[in-house]
């Protein structure tokens, strides 16, 4: 049977999305403070993906049971902080899940005249295609909590010259601690450090050994992170935190180990290794080897043969 495509619903303002989910107009044409409680959007099911043409930062309180987060469900019964940049696709709530806890939304225009305009392209956690969620720690979540209390009370506060500012700055100390946070989660939490290196060693060694590369080529950035389950930001970030190597260092570097060891056996020539590995041509890989070892395969091989 055919898989049918869910329809995809675009809200360009965030007013028109305060509708969506039955809300009062926002106080601020660019900024939005609501809570989960409010939202009559929330007791019916979306009958599409959505997608929204600003941000979205959810400070999530508790869940009964878990929120469907990217391509993957998050426990969230001990709350959490979930981000999401424009123009990426939300999936369908579950009919389950009962939320509690606070959102802002902020449109581009609002910091696009402010530094944060320029800024906001280093916090990662807005550009994951598959997110993973921010947990945090008792403090954590009171700092985070005072943070959006302070921009609901600025919102609510009388609007004047100074307003959108303090808005843009409270905002900005917002997004700088979640991206402290977000840096302890990396070297902290179990399924990071030595866990996921180990993880990512044996994938690799997994695919090298195998006939895949020569069927689909050099591994990928994107295939070991769809087979560990991250994004690929996601993955750099953690890998990044815990040995100074993003992913595609690390495929390099597991492909030239690979490749030592088979210009060490002597049993293939260059040409028939870079085959092996996955290269189109064997020259991609002399160029990749040389530029990272400062010697050629041959090279390399001639000078085992010496020793």
């Amino acid at each position: 049977m055919k898989k049918t495509t869910q329809p995809l619903s675009v809200y360009p303002t965030i007013a028109a999305f305060h509708e969506e989910l039955g809300l009062p107009a926002p106080q601020h044409p660019l900024i939005s403070f609501v809570s989960y409680e409010g939202m009559q959007f929330l007791k019916h099911e979306f009958s599409s993906r959505i997608m929204l043409n600003f941000y979205k930062v959810s400070f999530i309180h508790k869940t009964n049971g878990k929120v469907r987060y990217g391509q993957h469900y998050y426990d969230f019964k001990t709350g959490g902080l979930c981000f999401v940049g424009p123009q990426q696709i939300i999936s369908g709530a579950s009919p389950e899940r009962s939320l509690s806890g606070l959102i802002i939304f902020f449109h581009p225009d609002l910091i696009r005249h402010h530094p944060l305009g320029k800024k906001i392209s280093q916090y990662g956690f807005f550009s994951y295609a598959v997110s993973e969620a921010l947990h945090l720690e008792e403090k954590e979540k009171e700092i985070i909590l005072a943070m959006f209390e302070q921009i609901g009370a600025e919102l609510s506060s009388p609007q004047d010259t100074f307003s959108q500012g303090l808005l843009v700055s409270a905002l900005e100390l917002l997004l700088d601690y979640s991206n402290r946070f977000y840096h302890r989660q990396f070297v902290s939490r179990e399924h990071n450090g030595t866990d996921l290196l180990a993880r990512v060693d044996s994938l690799l060694t997994d695919y090298l050994r195998s006939e895949a590369p020569a069927r689909s080529g050099v591994p990928t950035v994107q295939y070991v992170s769809e087979q560990l389950h991250f994004s690929p930001d996601y993955l750099s970030d953690m890998l990044r935190a815990n040995t100074g190597m993003n992913t595609q260092q690390h495929i390099h570097h597991k492909l030239l180990e690979t490749a030592r060891d088979l210009l060490g056996a002597g049993e293939m020539s260059v040409g028939e290794i870079a085959y092996h590995l996955g290269f189109e041509q064997s020259q991609s890989f002399s160029r990749l080897f040389k530029r990272k070892t400062g010697q050629s395969p041959l090279a390399y091989q001639q000078s085992l043969r010496k020793e």
